[in-house]
């Protein structure tokens, strides 16, 4: 079976040996190609709608593998009891729903030995979730197919302050003083938002290290962006004071309040790309 650059990248994440259990399964092609490959011993693949799940059934049998892979009708977590797998992987959903998955079936996602995870959105905070549930990233990739960017990553049980180092000392280089507290669950969702993302939280630490060739045409992209989006966004507060419009204070707020925002998301996107110019 021949993987999308997407799967592919996932399923070269897997440790060897360990049972996969696959949420979100749709067409099942992971579990399929890692037992193909004598991978894994065996999978679980869980879909909480049943047209992907019926899809994944049919690929099961058409390469006769019902033996090595079971499938269950499943929200999240809810279908599976701790210690049924070694590696958890979640792919292609959004990262709030992820994190609720996470959240939702504490009890059992701790009873996994790694956890391989490829959030669509929200990833800065994705990442910075992750370190506060006590789990901590040792790996990363990123593909780009068909125009799009996909950043991957493998986490495990208690590397958390270790994956916060890097982070940490990029912001103090800046001399940009990182508030709140790193205490792992303790820490309140509010303060997880309002304290200001690392670049590693924000772009991958393990990316920034390698100088990965994906991230940095990613940044490239989103510089651009950056760029073109103050443009507008300064034209029309030119415009605004050019007809001396009086289209109250919520306007203008909100546009002063857009373009902080675009430029400190353009100071971040900087500081990244000045990472490759670093030896």
């Amino acid at each position: 079976m021949q993987l999308s650059l997407r799967l592919s990248a996932i399923a070269d994440m897997v440790t060897e040996g360990n049972r996969l259990v696959d949420v979100g399964c749709d067409h099942g092609y992971l579990p399929v190609y890692l037992i193909q490959q004598k991978k894994i011993p065996s999978a679980i693949a869980m879909d909480v709608r049943k047209g992907p799940l019926s899809r994944a059934q049919e690929h099961i049998r058409q390469y006769g593998l019902e033996e090595y892979i079971q499938t269950r009708l499943s929200d999240g977590l809810e279908g599976l009891k701790a210690g049924e797998g070694d590696t958890l992987v979640i792919a292609g959903m959004g990262g709030p729903l992820m994190e609720r998955i996470l959240t939702d079936g504490q009890s059992v996602r701790d009873s996994f030995s790694e956890l391989i995870l490829q959030p669509q959105s929200d990833i800065p905070h994705f990442r910075r979730y992750i370190q506060s549930q006590g789990w901590g990233i040792v790996e990363e990739k990123m593909v780009e197919e068909d125009g799009k960017f996909y950043p991957m990553m493998r986490v495990v049980r208690g590397n958390a302050e270790e994956s916060l180092d890097f982070g940490d000392r990029q912001k103090e280089e800046s001399g940009e003083f990182v508030s709140g507290k790193r205490n792992g669950s303790k820490q309140t969702r509010s303060a997880m938002q309002d304290t200001p993302y690392t670049l590693q939280e924000a772009f991958g630490k393990y990316l920034l290290q390698e100088k990965n060739p994906v991230l940095y045409r990613y940044l490239l992209r989103e510089a651009r962006i950056r760029t073109e989006i103050l443009k507008q966004l300064e034209a029309a507060e030119k415009t605004d004071r050019e007809k001396k419009e009086n289209s109250g204070e919520s306007r203008a707020t909100a546009l002063a309040a857009r373009v902080s925002q675009v430029r400190e998301e353009a100071q971040l996107i900087t500081a990244a790309l000045a990472e490759y110019e670093s030896k």
